[in-house]
């Protein structure tokens, strides 16, 4: 890895000349952003802007090229010696990515395992907590988000928003420092992306700090603190709601944003 730059101690994020190609395709061009405690990031932008790219960079499920990545001073895949950065073996990796919550597009859960029982895999497995203490905090976590009823159900008897609800409760229920959104209602039925959404808005109003890449501009206007718009792996324009979505700058951002308005 290049020569990594000290974290900012005041950002729960902090990206630094982050690039990744996947061959010949340079997929993000040095990418620069901070996210602090307790705010919500939402990343705009065109289909392959290097959005998720970015996202699964920052639980090192993609290992970036140069620059570096910190979620609360800590260098996400690596330990710093001196001016270098070396990478960490799988289990410290996967230790640190217990500490960033992921929710995917197309929810990943076991199909052959309960509702109860995706929730509590990681924790029991990963963190080795006791069953019955996971039992009773995936109950817990499962009415937050208004599924006490369905703790003994399998996937495959859920509606699409109730899965995506659960993987949710699923990430939560390692208690991370950070959520990340990779679209979260894109792969539901237009009637169910509601249900989803407050959700997650529950979770931004509780100060839980957040990366949502969505096409949900609404959803941006109302929950973000900080709006970032994507295109050709950079970061084109970033701000307050009101500055992006009503008064962008760049050419870019106005076209895309005359298109999904």
């Amino acid at each position: 890895m290049s020569t990594p730059v000290t974290p900012a101690t005041s950002a729960m994020v902090d990206i630094k000349s982050v690039r990744k190609s996947f061959g010949s395709l340079e997929v993000l061009k040095g990418i620069d952003l901070e996210v602090r405690t307790g705010e919500v990031t939402v990343i705009l932008g065109p289909s392959g802007s290097g959005k998720s790219t970015l996202l699964r960079t920052i639980n090192h499920l993609e290992k970036a090229d140069e620059g570096s990545i910190s979620v609360d001073g800590s260098y996400v895949g690596y330990r710093r010696s001196g001016d270098r950065l070396y990478e960490l073996g799988e289990r410290e990796i996967l230790r640190q990515r217990t500490q960033i919550g992921f929710v995917f597009q197309n929810f990943n859960l076991f199909p052959h395992l309960t509702v109860v029982d995706n929730i509590i895999e990681a924790p029991v497995s990963a963190l080795r907590r006791p069953r019955k203490d996971a039992v009773e905090s995936a109950r817990r976590l499962l009415d937050r988000v208004g599924l006490a009823d369905k703790a003994d159900a399998y996937p495959g008897q859920l509606s699409g928003g109730q899965q995506q609800r659960v993987a949710i409760a699923r990430a939560l229920a390692l208690e991370p420092k950070l959520l990340l959104f990779d679209e979260p209602t894109s792969a539901l039925d237009p009637e169910l992306v509601g249900e989803v959404l407050d959700v997650i808005k529950d979770l931004a109003h509780q100060g839980t700090t957040m990366i949502v890449v969505t096409h949900e501009i609404g959803f941006a206007r109302e929950v973000a603190d900080t709006v970032v718009f994507m295109d050709d792996g950079r970061i084109v324009e970033q701000g307050a709601p009101g500055d992006v979505l009503d008064r962008p700058r760049h050419d870019r951002t106005r076209t895309f944003l005359s298109k999904v308005l």
